[in-house]
Protein backbone atom coordinates (compact mmCIF):
# COMPACT_ATOMS: atom_id res chain seq x y z
CA UNK A 1 0.00 0.00 0.00
CA UNK A 2 1.29 3.45 -0.86
CA UNK A 3 1.72 5.79 2.04
CA UNK A 4 0.22 9.20 1.30
CA UNK A 5 1.54 12.42 2.71
CA UNK A 6 -1.41 12.70 5.08
CA UNK A 7 -0.72 9.21 6.42
CA UNK A 8 2.92 10.04 7.13
CA UNK A 9 1.94 13.29 8.79
CA UNK A 10 -0.73 11.75 11.01
CA UNK A 11 1.39 8.72 11.84
CA UNK A 12 4.24 10.96 12.98
CA UNK A 13 1.82 12.70 15.34
CA UNK A 14 1.64 9.51 17.38
CA UNK A 15 5.18 10.16 18.52
CA UNK A 16 5.12 13.95 18.65
CA UNK A 17 4.04 16.15 21.52
CA UNK A 18 4.22 19.36 19.51
CA UNK A 19 1.26 21.40 18.38
CA UNK A 20 -0.77 24.45 19.23
CA UNK A 21 -4.17 24.57 20.91
CA UNK A 22 -5.99 24.37 17.59
CA UNK A 23 -4.22 21.14 16.75
CA UNK A 24 -5.02 19.68 20.18
CA UNK A 25 -8.70 20.51 19.70
CA UNK A 26 -8.73 18.91 16.24
CA UNK A 27 -7.09 15.77 17.66
CA UNK A 28 -9.75 15.48 20.36
CA UNK A 29 -12.52 15.77 17.79
CA UNK A 30 -10.94 13.34 15.33
CA UNK A 31 -9.88 10.71 17.83
CA UNK A 32 -7.15 12.37 19.90
CA UNK A 33 -4.17 10.65 18.35
CA UNK A 34 -1.49 12.63 20.19
CA UNK A 35 0.19 11.65 23.42
CA UNK A 36 -0.27 14.91 25.34
CA UNK A 37 -2.80 14.70 28.17
CA UNK A 38 -5.38 17.45 28.87
CA UNK A 39 -3.47 18.47 31.99
CA UNK A 40 -0.32 19.03 29.93
CA UNK A 41 1.55 16.02 31.32
CA UNK A 42 2.99 13.71 28.68
CA UNK A 43 1.77 10.13 28.63
CA UNK A 44 4.44 7.55 29.38
CA UNK A 45 6.21 6.56 26.19
CA UNK A 46 4.40 3.60 24.61
CA UNK A 47 6.23 0.29 24.72
CA UNK A 48 5.03 -1.03 21.36
CA UNK A 49 7.29 -1.01 18.32
CA UNK A 50 7.16 -1.08 14.54
CA UNK A 51 7.62 -4.49 12.91
CA UNK A 52 8.92 -5.03 9.41
CA UNK A 53 6.63 -6.72 6.93
CA UNK A 54 9.17 -9.50 6.55
CA UNK A 55 8.95 -10.35 10.26
CA UNK A 56 5.16 -10.60 10.44
CA UNK A 57 5.03 -12.38 7.07
CA UNK A 58 7.46 -14.99 8.39
CA UNK A 59 5.66 -15.20 11.75
CA UNK A 60 2.32 -16.04 10.09
CA UNK A 61 3.86 -18.34 7.45
CA UNK A 62 2.93 -15.91 4.72
CA UNK A 63 -0.52 -15.25 6.23
CA UNK A 64 -1.40 -18.85 5.57
CA UNK A 65 -5.09 -19.69 5.77
CA UNK A 66 -4.37 -22.31 8.43
CA UNK A 67 -3.28 -19.46 10.71
CA UNK A 68 -6.45 -17.41 10.17
CA UNK A 69 -8.19 -17.25 13.56
CA UNK A 70 -10.75 -14.51 12.99
CA UNK A 71 -12.25 -12.41 10.22
CA UNK A 72 -15.05 -9.94 9.66
CA UNK A 73 -16.13 -6.94 7.66
CA UNK A 74 -13.08 -4.85 8.54
CA UNK A 75 -10.12 -7.07 9.37
CA UNK A 76 -8.52 -10.49 9.42
CA UNK A 77 -6.54 -11.91 12.34
CA UNK A 78 -3.74 -14.44 11.96
CA UNK A 79 -1.93 -16.50 14.55
CA UNK A 80 1.86 -16.24 14.36
CA UNK A 81 5.12 -16.89 16.13
CA UNK A 82 7.99 -14.42 16.25
CA UNK A 83 11.61 -15.43 15.82
CA UNK A 84 12.10 -15.72 19.59
CA UNK A 85 9.10 -18.03 19.97
CA UNK A 86 6.59 -15.44 21.20
CA UNK A 87 3.03 -16.22 20.09
CA UNK A 88 1.30 -13.25 18.47
CA UNK A 89 -1.94 -12.29 16.76
CA UNK A 90 -1.56 -10.14 13.65
CA UNK A 91 -4.58 -8.03 12.70
CA UNK A 92 -4.69 -6.89 9.08
CA UNK A 93 -7.15 -4.18 8.09
CA UNK A 94 -8.92 -5.31 4.94
CA UNK A 95 -11.70 -2.90 4.00
CA UNK A 96 -12.55 0.78 3.95
CA UNK A 97 -14.23 3.18 1.57
CA UNK A 98 -10.92 4.91 0.78
CA UNK A 99 -7.25 4.52 1.66
CA UNK A 100 -7.53 7.73 3.66
CA UNK A 101 -10.41 6.31 5.72
CA UNK A 102 -8.52 3.06 6.24
CA UNK A 103 -5.48 4.96 7.49
CA UNK A 104 -7.62 7.06 9.80
CA UNK A 105 -9.29 3.98 11.32
CA UNK A 106 -5.90 2.32 11.77
CA UNK A 107 -4.39 5.33 13.51
CA UNK A 108 -7.44 5.83 15.70
CA UNK A 109 -7.28 2.24 16.96
CA UNK A 110 -3.49 2.41 17.35
CA UNK A 111 -3.72 5.71 19.21
CA UNK A 112 -6.20 4.23 21.68
CA UNK A 113 -5.03 0.67 22.32
CA UNK A 114 -1.37 1.66 22.06
CA UNK A 115 -1.22 3.16 25.53
CA UNK A 116 -3.64 1.09 27.61
CA UNK A 117 -2.03 -1.21 30.16
CA UNK A 118 -4.26 -3.54 32.16
CA UNK A 119 -4.45 -7.31 32.75
CA UNK A 120 -8.00 -7.32 31.41
CA UNK A 121 -7.24 -5.49 28.15
CA UNK A 122 -5.36 -7.05 25.22
CA UNK A 123 -1.71 -6.04 25.04
CA UNK A 124 -0.43 -4.36 21.87
CA UNK A 125 3.10 -5.34 20.85
CA UNK A 126 3.38 -3.13 17.82
CA UNK A 127 2.33 -2.36 14.27
CA UNK A 128 3.48 -2.59 10.67
CA UNK A 129 2.81 -0.10 7.86
CA UNK A 130 4.67 -1.91 5.06
CA UNK A 131 2.58 -3.39 2.23
CA UNK A 132 -0.60 -2.85 4.26
CA UNK A 133 -1.71 -1.86 7.79
CA UNK A 134 -1.20 -4.33 10.64
CA UNK A 135 -1.53 -4.39 14.43
CA UNK A 136 0.41 -7.00 16.41
CA UNK A 137 -0.93 -8.25 19.76
CA UNK A 138 0.01 -10.83 22.33
CA UNK A 139 -1.90 -13.97 21.44
CA UNK A 140 -4.80 -14.91 23.71
CA UNK A 141 -4.50 -18.68 23.18
CA UNK A 142 -7.91 -19.78 24.48
CA UNK A 143 -9.95 -17.73 22.03
CA UNK A 144 -13.03 -15.69 22.82
CA UNK A 145 -15.61 -16.09 25.56
CA UNK A 146 -18.21 -16.56 22.83
CA UNK A 147 -16.35 -19.47 21.24
CA UNK A 148 -15.93 -21.14 24.63
CA UNK A 149 -19.37 -20.61 26.11
CA UNK A 150 -21.24 -21.59 22.94
CA UNK A 151 -19.04 -24.52 21.93
CA UNK A 152 -20.98 -27.70 21.22
CA UNK A 153 -17.82 -29.80 21.22
CA UNK A 154 -16.78 -29.26 24.83
CA UNK A 155 -18.41 -29.36 28.29
CA UNK A 156 -20.31 -26.26 29.40
CA UNK A 157 -18.19 -23.48 30.86
CA UNK A 158 -18.06 -23.89 34.65
CA UNK A 159 -19.82 -21.31 36.76
CA UNK A 160 -16.64 -20.38 38.64
CA UNK A 161 -15.05 -19.43 35.33
CA UNK A 162 -18.12 -17.42 34.25
CA UNK A 163 -17.98 -15.49 37.51
CA UNK A 164 -14.26 -14.83 37.07
CA UNK A 165 -14.86 -13.57 33.53
CA UNK A 166 -17.62 -11.23 34.72
CA UNK A 167 -15.41 -9.73 37.43
CA UNK A 168 -12.37 -9.41 35.15
CA UNK A 169 -14.32 -7.79 32.32
CA UNK A 170 -15.88 -5.33 34.77
CA UNK A 171 -12.38 -4.44 35.97
CA UNK A 172 -11.20 -3.90 32.40
CA UNK A 173 -14.15 -1.64 31.52
CA UNK A 174 -13.74 0.29 34.77
CA UNK A 175 -10.12 0.89 33.80
CA UNK A 176 -11.08 2.21 30.35
CA UNK A 177 -13.77 4.52 31.75
CA UNK A 178 -12.30 5.72 35.03
CA UNK A 179 -8.60 4.92 35.39
CA UNK A 180 -7.18 5.82 31.98
CA UNK A 181 -5.88 9.35 31.78
CA UNK A 182 -8.53 9.91 29.13
CA UNK A 183 -11.84 8.10 28.98
CA UNK A 184 -12.21 5.39 26.36
CA UNK A 185 -15.63 4.28 25.11
CA UNK A 186 -15.28 0.83 23.54
CA UNK A 187 -18.66 0.73 21.69
CA UNK A 188 -18.55 -3.00 20.92
CA UNK A 189 -18.47 -4.93 24.18
CA UNK A 190 -19.64 -8.48 23.46
CA UNK A 191 -18.60 -12.07 24.16
CA UNK A 192 -16.64 -12.43 20.91
CA UNK A 193 -14.56 -9.37 21.82
CA UNK A 194 -13.59 -10.72 25.25
CA UNK A 195 -10.59 -13.01 24.81
CA UNK A 196 -9.14 -15.50 27.28
CA UNK A 197 -5.48 -15.71 28.26
CA UNK A 198 -3.73 -18.99 29.00
CA UNK A 199 -4.97 -18.83 32.60
CA UNK A 200 -8.53 -17.84 31.59
CA UNK A 201 -8.08 -14.15 32.38
CA UNK A 202 -10.60 -12.14 30.31
CA UNK A 203 -9.15 -9.46 28.05
CA UNK A 204 -11.16 -6.78 26.26
CA UNK A 205 -10.19 -6.65 22.58
CA UNK A 206 -11.08 -5.05 19.22
CA UNK A 207 -10.84 -1.29 19.66
CA UNK A 208 -11.79 -0.60 16.06
CA UNK A 209 -14.92 1.29 17.12
CA UNK A 210 -13.48 2.81 20.31
CA UNK A 211 -13.38 6.57 20.80
CA UNK A 212 -11.90 9.02 23.28
CA UNK A 213 -14.36 11.00 25.39
CA UNK A 214 -12.63 14.24 26.46
CA UNK A 215 -13.10 15.11 30.13
CA UNK A 216 -15.17 18.21 29.39
CA UNK A 217 -17.65 16.28 27.22
CA UNK A 218 -20.63 14.45 28.68
CA UNK A 219 -21.18 12.46 25.48
CA UNK A 220 -20.48 12.52 21.77
CA UNK A 221 -22.60 11.86 18.68
CA UNK A 222 -21.21 9.33 16.22
CA UNK A 223 -22.25 8.32 12.73
CA UNK A 224 -22.63 5.88 11.15
CA UNK A 225 -24.08 3.60 13.81
CA UNK A 226 -21.92 0.48 14.07
CA UNK A 227 -21.79 -2.43 16.45
CA UNK A 228 -23.65 -5.65 17.09
CA UNK A 229 -27.41 -5.87 17.25
CA UNK A 230 -28.62 -7.19 20.57
CA UNK A 231 -25.87 -5.29 22.39
CA UNK A 232 -26.59 -1.70 21.29
CA UNK A 233 -27.90 0.81 23.83
CA UNK A 234 -31.18 2.52 22.78
CA UNK A 235 -29.74 6.03 22.75
CA UNK A 236 -26.95 4.86 20.46
CA UNK A 237 -28.94 3.07 17.77
CA UNK A 238 -31.66 5.72 17.73
CA UNK A 239 -29.59 8.91 18.01
CA UNK A 240 -25.93 7.90 17.69
CA UNK A 241 -25.16 9.20 21.18
CA UNK A 242 -22.38 7.45 23.09
CA UNK A 243 -20.83 7.78 26.54
CA UNK A 244 -19.75 5.36 29.27
CA UNK A 245 -23.33 4.16 29.70
CA UNK A 246 -23.24 2.80 26.12
CA UNK A 247 -20.66 0.24 27.27
CA UNK A 248 -22.55 -0.35 30.52
CA UNK A 249 -25.62 -1.44 28.55
CA UNK A 250 -23.57 -3.85 26.44
CA UNK A 251 -21.91 -5.20 29.59
CA UNK A 252 -25.38 -5.97 31.00
CA UNK A 253 -26.16 -8.02 27.89
CA UNK A 254 -22.80 -9.75 28.29
CA UNK A 255 -23.66 -10.70 31.88
CA UNK A 256 -26.95 -12.22 30.74
CA UNK A 257 -25.06 -14.20 28.10
CA UNK A 258 -22.63 -15.51 30.73
CA UNK A 259 -25.46 -16.52 33.05
CA UNK A 260 -27.74 -18.09 30.46
CA UNK A 261 -25.40 -19.42 27.79
CA UNK A 262 -27.68 -17.78 25.20
CA UNK A 263 -26.49 -15.53 22.38
CA UNK A 264 -27.64 -11.87 22.21
CA UNK A 265 -29.71 -12.87 19.19
CA UNK A 266 -30.36 -16.57 18.61
CA UNK A 267 -30.84 -18.52 15.40
CA UNK A 268 -34.55 -17.75 15.34
CA UNK A 269 -33.83 -14.00 15.70
CA UNK A 270 -35.13 -13.84 19.26
CA UNK A 271 -33.22 -11.38 21.41
CA UNK A 272 -31.66 -12.36 24.71
CA UNK A 273 -33.08 -9.19 26.26
CA UNK A 274 -36.62 -10.10 25.23
CA UNK A 275 -36.25 -13.61 26.64
CA UNK A 276 -34.56 -12.56 29.89
CA UNK A 277 -36.66 -9.52 30.77
CA UNK A 278 -39.43 -11.39 32.70
CA UNK A 279 -36.88 -13.25 34.83
CA UNK A 280 -34.80 -10.13 35.39
CA UNK A 281 -37.82 -8.07 36.45
CA UNK A 282 -39.79 -10.66 38.40
CA UNK A 283 -37.42 -13.56 39.07
CA UNK A 284 -36.46 -16.02 40.16
CA UNK A 285 -32.96 -15.37 38.87
CA UNK A 286 -32.22 -19.09 38.82
CA UNK A 287 -34.45 -19.42 35.74
CA UNK A 288 -31.84 -17.43 33.83
CA UNK A 289 -29.10 -20.00 34.44
CA UNK A 290 -27.72 -22.09 31.59
CA UNK A 291 -29.55 -25.44 31.93
CA UNK A 292 -26.36 -27.28 31.00
CA UNK A 293 -24.98 -26.35 34.42
CA UNK A 294 -27.66 -28.25 36.29
CA UNK A 295 -27.33 -27.16 39.92
CA UNK A 296 -23.59 -26.57 39.71
CA UNK A 297 -23.56 -22.82 40.35
CA UNK A 298 -23.51 -20.34 43.21
CA UNK A 299 -27.05 -19.03 43.74
CA UNK A 300 -25.83 -15.88 45.50
CA UNK A 301 -23.50 -15.01 42.66
CA UNK A 302 -26.22 -15.64 40.07
CA UNK A 303 -28.60 -13.31 41.89
CA UNK A 304 -25.89 -10.66 42.18
CA UNK A 305 -24.99 -10.76 38.48
CA UNK A 306 -28.66 -10.84 37.46
CA UNK A 307 -29.35 -7.77 39.59
CA UNK A 308 -26.39 -5.91 38.13
CA UNK A 309 -27.51 -6.88 34.61
CA UNK A 310 -31.01 -5.57 35.33
CA UNK A 311 -29.53 -2.16 36.15
CA UNK A 312 -27.16 -2.10 33.19
CA UNK A 313 -29.82 -2.83 30.56
CA UNK A 314 -32.17 -0.06 31.62
CA UNK A 315 -33.38 1.84 28.57
CA UNK A 316 -32.68 5.22 30.15
CA UNK A 317 -28.92 5.82 30.26
CA UNK A 318 -29.20 8.13 33.26
CA UNK A 319 -30.61 5.28 35.35
CA UNK A 320 -27.81 2.84 34.61
CA UNK A 321 -24.91 2.54 37.05
CA UNK A 322 -21.38 3.63 36.22
CA UNK A 323 -18.70 0.94 35.94
CA UNK A 324 -17.40 2.05 39.33
CA UNK A 325 -20.81 1.24 40.80
CA UNK A 326 -21.04 -1.98 38.77
CA UNK A 327 -17.70 -3.18 40.09
CA UNK A 328 -18.70 -2.27 43.64
CA UNK A 329 -21.98 -4.17 43.30
CA UNK A 330 -20.30 -7.25 41.87
CA UNK A 331 -17.49 -7.46 44.37
CA UNK A 332 -18.89 -6.39 47.71
CA UNK A 333 -21.81 -3.99 47.87
CA UNK A 334 -25.08 -4.91 49.53
CA UNK A 335 -27.77 -5.63 46.96
CA UNK A 336 -30.53 -3.12 47.61
CA UNK A 337 -33.42 -2.98 45.16
CA UNK A 338 -34.78 0.03 47.00
CA UNK A 339 -31.52 1.93 46.52
CA UNK A 340 -31.78 1.49 42.75
CA UNK A 341 -35.54 1.80 42.37
CA UNK A 342 -36.71 4.15 39.62
CA UNK A 343 -39.79 6.41 39.93
CA UNK A 344 -42.98 4.68 38.79
CA UNK A 345 -43.36 6.90 35.72
CA UNK A 346 -39.76 6.21 34.70
CA UNK A 347 -40.30 2.47 35.04
CA UNK A 348 -43.25 2.72 32.65
CA UNK A 349 -41.18 4.67 30.14
CA UNK A 350 -38.37 2.16 30.49
CA UNK A 351 -40.75 -0.73 29.80
CA UNK A 352 -42.13 1.05 26.74
CA UNK A 353 -38.71 1.57 25.13
CA UNK A 354 -38.31 -0.53 22.00
CA UNK A 355 -34.97 -2.03 22.94
CA UNK A 356 -36.03 -5.68 22.96
CA UNK A 357 -36.89 -7.08 19.53
CA UNK A 358 -38.14 -10.66 19.51
CA UNK A 359 -38.70 -11.12 15.78
CA UNK A 360 -36.14 -9.83 13.32
CA UNK A 361 -36.41 -9.95 9.57
CA UNK A 362 -33.95 -12.25 7.80
CA UNK A 363 -32.70 -9.22 5.91
CA UNK A 364 -30.83 -8.22 9.07
CA UNK A 365 -28.31 -10.89 8.17
CA UNK A 366 -27.19 -8.79 5.25
CA UNK A 367 -25.15 -5.63 5.89
CA UNK A 368 -26.89 -2.51 4.60
CA UNK A 369 -26.29 1.21 4.78
CA UNK A 370 -27.67 3.29 7.62
CA UNK A 371 -30.94 4.99 6.79
CA UNK A 372 -33.11 7.30 8.80
CA UNK A 373 -35.46 4.55 9.85
CA UNK A 374 -34.91 2.63 13.06
CA UNK A 375 -35.36 -0.73 11.36
CA UNK A 376 -32.65 0.05 8.84
CA UNK A 377 -30.36 1.25 11.62
CA UNK A 378 -30.83 -2.02 13.47
CA UNK A 379 -30.12 -4.16 10.43
CA UNK A 380 -27.05 -2.10 9.59
CA UNK A 381 -25.80 -2.47 13.14
CA UNK A 382 -25.60 -6.21 12.54
CA UNK A 383 -22.63 -5.55 10.23
CA UNK A 384 -20.00 -8.13 11.23
CA UNK A 385 -16.66 -6.97 12.59
CA UNK A 386 -13.55 -9.00 13.16
CA UNK A 387 -14.24 -11.61 15.84
CA UNK A 388 -10.82 -11.35 17.48
CA UNK A 389 -8.65 -8.35 18.50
Amino acid sequence: MKEGRSFKRVFSSLFSMRGDEKKKKEEEEEGDLGWVEPDGKPEAKPTWKCFSYEKIHEATNGFHQENLVGSGGYAEVYRGELEGGEAVAVKRLTAAATDEQKEKEFLTELGIVGHVRHPNVVSLLGCCVDQDLYLVFELSPLGSVSANIHSEDSPPMAWKLRWRIAVGTANGLHYLHKVCRRRIIHRDIKASNILLSANFEPQISDFGLARWLPSEWTHRAIAPIEGTFGCLAPEYFTHGIVDEKTDVFAFGVFLLELISGRKPVDGSHRSLLGWAKPFVNEGPAELLVDPRLGRDYDVGQVKRLAFVASLCIRAGAAWRPSMTEVLHLIEEAEISAERWKMPAEQEEEDDDELWAFDDLDDECDTPTSISSSLASSICSSHLPRTSLY
